[in-house]
């Protein structure tokens, strides 16, 4: 075990771990890198006792340089971090530059990009290394959002130079109602046949025009594991079409994609769609959304509800009228400056083989020019290369509610994330480089160490996850982290963008885990790895579909419900005999009845004595297969021979119930 790993688990640093080590009996130097592991396994045992001796050494340390009025302004220097934090927003609240977070992070076995997260005690840790006391800070929810940081920018934007821009628009709705047919009829392109099931498996933004008016969508996937960027894509909307089956009324999906509407703030259409089916019931849908005090306008309310078949191509010119509408409704909201430095969110971000870091980004103000300087939260990221527009046509500039594709990232951002021009700012970091921070560590590849507690009794399923795309990645993560089970887990130890390599493969090998591929393959060097060391891959392009099979292997590991369930009570009237493995016995039945191969739980006056199992049964001098209640026989019981006359044995049979997820 490497020694980064057993100080981690105790919570303090390695240096402090190997310093104080020998005072316990354990001395390996200060430059030890790897230690035995049942000698770990020791120092672990003790890690309470090792923890306490450091920080009173460095408590009494602390005083004596204060006696000595030495005291370094870092040293009592402290901050307050949430629970969970990014790396780049932990190195800026302890005033660090990030590179020297990451290498501290390595040092400490961790490898982490500027987006990954860590959690408190991780940042503990590094930040004594620094000299820095934290302490953890309530949790308040981080004003990055992209409505409340575009509603901050465009505040500070003198109204004369404010612009209408075209309707944002997102799409929401249950699985399988018919939002990507939706939006394909519109554009009049069939996007439905390169989707894997059906299902949209990454948010896309296109642009429709109708009756003059510029309209931008985004496509949101529809099944629960995409929670997350559903809601990313209703803050960036200026209004949402909430998809609702006239053959399948308010889903799960539905529901959530309401609420997060709501939250949102956003006026919405509902679009009842395949009115087209024998089965369409459009006043049962009305009915439900009442249910929800969505009271359709022709019932007397204010939701606005329109019936549609994308697949037939009705009321999709009623809806798109509609949209155009409800958008002159809210025009005094739906201004930008296009003059001013881009700003926008990222909705979509990959790494492609010849392309390198690329991201989709809607500009929500200014206009974003080729070879302009890109910053998320003042980091330099690079600068657009190249810009494509939703039909992969290269562009020289994209306006405010333009989703455009970027070229030329240095790195891949984060879905969510606010991208800004920053001229000044990209000139300051312009040698900082995270390829270089990693030594040649592809950004693809990260180690995500496994929490600390330990969950005593609970089974664990290791789990290294690849995806093509970060958003798919952080989803699957999330939906993988919310199987529930007091019994067996889940856990991601690696995750990363790009094909499975032989790093994956060796960190399966010692970890015992399955390597899961989304939209990617194993080079031919991990294949071959792979075979030889027994590690198995599992290929998909379906997220609910790997959801599924992950349930599946945890269930897997479920131990079966024994049920007990009764069949008859037996009296013991004698005791002809007692064997070497268990007791021949003269019995009457009570009630139910005896039969060869039921266990026996013996009771004395209703305390229990043992346990066994009916070999045989007869009556007379003949076996038979029962006895039933009134009736007296020999039984031929296996167990300990504890039993006496009087004694009750209740009889019955054991069935496993096999659990599921």
């Amino acid at each position: 075990m490497n020694v980064t790993e057993v100080a981690r688990k105790i919570k303090v640093t390695t240096s402090e771990l190997l310093e104080v080590l020998p005072e316990f009996g354990f001395d390996f130097g200060k430059r030890a890198i790897k230690i035995d592991d049942k000698v770990a396994r020791k120092i672990l045992a003790i890690g309470l006792k090792i923890k306490e001796k450091i920080e009173a050494d460095k408590k009494t340390k602390l005083q004596e340089l204060e006696e000595l009025g030495e005291v370094a302004e870092a040293e009592i220097k402290k901050v307050e971090i949430p629970a969970v934090i990014t790396v780049r927003d932990f190195a800026k609240i302890i005033a660090k530059p990030v590179n020297e977070v990451i290498k501290a992070l390595m040092k400490n076995g961790i490898l982490s990009s500027l987006n990954e997260k860590i959690d408190f005690d991780t940042a503990s840790i590094i930040a004594d290394d620094f000299g820095i006391k934290i302490s953890l800070a309530e949790e308040v929810v981080r004003g990055e959002l992209a409505g409340e940081k575009i509603k901050q920018i465009l505040e500070k934007e003198d109204k004369k130079f404010l612009k209408a821009r075209p309707p944002v628009v997102v799409v929401m709705g249950h699985v399988d109602h018919g939002k990507t047919k939706l939006l394909d009829t519109i554009r009049k392109t069939n996007v439905v046949a390169g989707e894997a099931g059906g299902i949209t498996q990454h948010i896309g933004a296109y642009q429709v025009k109708k009756k003059g008016h510029l309209i931008t969508f985004i496509d949101t996937p529809g099944h629960e594991a995409f929670t997350a960027m559903r809601s990313r894509g209703a803050k960036a909307a200026d209004l949402a079409i909430l998809v609702v089956a006239a053959n399948d009324s308010v889903k799960p999906q539905t529901l959530e994609a309401i609420k997060i509407i709501q939250q949102a703030k956003i006026p919405f259409i509902v679009a009842i769609n395949k009115i087209d089916l024998p089965e369409a019931n459009i006043e049962k849908v009305k009915k439900d959304l009442s249910s929800l005090n969505l009271i359709p306008e022709d019932w007397g309310g204010k939701t606005i509800c329109v019936p549609i078949s994308a697949k037939e191509n009705i009321g999709l010119d009623e809806l798109m009228e509609t949209i155009i509408l409800l958008s002159e409704m809210e025009k005094d909201k739906i201004l930008a400056n296009p003059n001013s430095e881009a700003v926008g969110t990222i909705i979509e971000s990959h790494i492609d083989k010849g392309e390198g870091p690329v991201a989709t980004v809607l500009i929500q103000n200014g206009s974003l020019k080729l070879n302009d300087k890109l910053c998320i939260d003042d980091i330099y990221y690079g600068k657009a290369r190249a810009l494509k527009d939703y039909t992969n046509k290269d562009i020289e500039f994209a306006g405010p509610s333009t989703p455009v594709k970027i070229i030329g990232l240095k790195m891949p951002p984060k879905v969510g994330d606010i991208l800004e021009v920053k001229g000044e700012i990209a000139r300051k970091h312009k040698k900082f480089n995270v390829h270089e921070v990693l030594k040649g560590e592809s950004l693809a590849s990260r180690l995500i160490m496994p929490k600390e507690k330990e969950e005593e009794g609970v089974k664990k399923l290791n789990i290294i996850i690849r995806a093509d795309v970060l958003g798919s990645l952080e989803v699957i993560a999330e939906s993988i982290e919310k199987i529930e089970s007091k019994e067996v887990k889940a856990v991601i130890i690696g995750k990363g963008l790009g094909n499975i390599t032989d790093n994956d493969i060796d960190l399966a090998t010692t970890s015992n885990a399955l390597i899961i591929g989304f939209h990617v393959k194993a080079s031919s060097l991990a294949e071959e790895l792979a075979r030889d060391k027994k590690v198995e891959i599992k290929y998909y392009n379906v997220i609910y579909k790997l959801l599924g099979d992950i349930k599946e292997k945890l269930s897997a590991l479920l131990e079966p419900e024994i049920i007990k369930k009764e069949i008859g009570k037996a009296e013991v009237k004698v005791i002809f005999k007692t064997e070497e493995r268990g007791m021949i016995l003269g019995c009457k039945v009570l009630q139910g009845k005896v039969s060869k191969d039921l266990k026996a739980d013996v009771y004395r006056k209703k305390e229990f004595i043992t346990t066994g199992e009916i070999a045989e049964v007869q009556v007379g001098k003949e076996k038979v297969t029962e006895v039933v209640e009134g009736q007296e026989c020999g039984l031929k019981f296996l167990g300990k021979q504890e039993i006496k006359v009087g004694d009750v044995l209740n009889l019955y049979q054991e069935e496993k119930i096999i659990k599921k997820i």
